[in-house]
């Protein structure tokens, strides 16, 4: 720097500038000068420089290094350039420290803080959206990461600048700081609660954007699409929006549904209600059908000694059509069983994993499925419980052969 200072002073006396013999309008005119260098660098990186840097960029594969170089960052890069040719130069002007120059000296090193810290921040963001893009990280909860790390520069910038304007060191302004740190901790109180809540998120891969979460307790049931320093962002399935605070997803409990997807297999669990005056033993006759179709194996024929209830060939038909199903997975717990009796029916559960994990396909899997076994329930002789309609309340009555529900059934019909 000593090399550097003497050259400039050299440089300025072979011009008749002499520092300790300047004019004020003498340091007027080198402090235009100063200008005039520092717009030129400016120029010349902004127009120069900076395409070069693009162009060299956009000839690489990878599209992270135009993220590192993207406008934000370069611009601000160009903008560090001018203070720091004037924080440099400035001092060359003044032939000895005055008011004004001390205020020049001071303005000069806050905006070039100011410019450093917005370099950094931009830097911050570029990462971000690399992060974004990676396979690896594009799921993880880092925005709120980020979010801290560029506070973190802007707290650290102001402590820098206030040590600056009051000629304080930035550890004594710090520590100036630890008096109002109560009132700081209110204030930041959901900052700091999120950032503890974001690293335990993302440590813990307990939350991703994209996942499909449900609390019942918050109304939540839908797709996070934001995942922030302070807010969680849900689109509920209704379309509605629900925001929680990071903190609350790690201290209450809340079901992710992504090990659903990531398992390939959604469940269905749907009753059939069986009427269980439907349920009885086979005929031989229908024994010979039931085992001539192949929905009756002999060795159950054999093994019930030819007592062989209807119920049970048809759960061994159910298995046999979830088995041979495409769209139910075989690798996953298939099984029909029945459910506690609740004085409507006999429930009998089929219970598998869809192969398909969308909604409207799952819904349309689990449809075919359950149409398909209820339209062969008459195939053995079985009929689904319903409670009685109107209809089936006006067949009864009109069934009875008395005088006055003749009349009954006349003013229905």
């Amino acid at each position: 720097m000593d090399n550097e200072t003497n050259m400039i002073e050299g440089l300025l006396a072979e011009l008749g500038y002499h520092k300790l013999q300047m004019t004020p309008l003498e340091s007027i005119m080198v402090i235009a000068a100063i200008g005039v260098v520092a717009t030129i660098l400016f120029y010349v990186c902004k127009l120069a420089v900076i395409p070069l840097i693009r162009n060299i960029t956009n000839r690489t594969k990878f599209t992270w290094d135009d993220h590192l170089f993207n406008d934000r960052v370069t611009t601000s890069i160009c903008h560090i350039i001018p203070p720091t040719i004037f924080y440099w130069l400035l001092p060359f002007a003044f032939k000895q420290k005055t008011a004004t120059y001390e205020i020049l000296m001071t303005l000069i090193a806050v905006y070039l803080v100011a410019m450093f810290a917005k370099l950094v921040v931009a830097f911050i963001t570029s990462l971000q959206i690399i992060s974004e893009e990676h396979d690896n990280l594009k799921n993880k909860p880092l925005k709120g990461v980020y979010q801290m790390m560029k506070i973190v520069v802007v707290c650290a910038s102001v402590i820098v600048a206030v040590g600056i304007i009051f000629d304080k060191d930035p550890a004594s302004v710090l520590a100036g700081l630890g008096a109002s740190a109560a009132v700081l901790m209110l204030v930041f109180k959901d900052t700091i609660l999120g950032l503890v809540a974001g690293v335990q998120l993302s440590a813990n891969d307990m939350l991703r954007p994209g996942d499909w979460i449900k609390m019942e307790k918050h109304g939540v049931d839908g797709i996070v699409f934001e995942v922030s320093l302070n807010t969680v962002k849900v689109r509920n399935w209704d379309m509605t929006v629900v925001t929680l605070p990071p903190y609350l997803l790690v201290s209450d409990s809340f079901q992710n549904w992504r090990g659903m997807w990531e398992s390939k297999g959604r469940r269905i669990a749907r009753p059939l209600l069986i009427d269980t005056n439907s349920i009885r033993f086979c005929t031989e006759a229908e024994l010979d059908e039931y085992l001539r179709r192949g929905w009756l194996t002999p060795q159950r024929r054999a093994a019930e000694g030819g007592r062989v209830v209807n119920l049970a060939v048809y759960r061994d038909y159910i298995m046999q059509y979830l088995t041979a199903n495409p769209t139910v997975s075989n690798d996953k717990l298939m099984m029909v069983r029945h459910q506690e009796m609740s004085g409507g029916g006999l429930p009998l559960q089929v219970y598998c994993f869809s192969v398909e994990t969308g909604l409207r396909q799952y819904e349309e899997v689990q449809a075919d499925v359950l149409e398909h076994l209820m339209a062969m329930l008459p195939a053995f002789g079985l009929k689904m419980f319903q409670r009685p309609s109107g209809e089936d309340v006006r067949h009864a009555t009109c069934g009875i052969p008395t005088q006055a529900e003749d009349e009954v059934c006349n003013r229905v019909s």
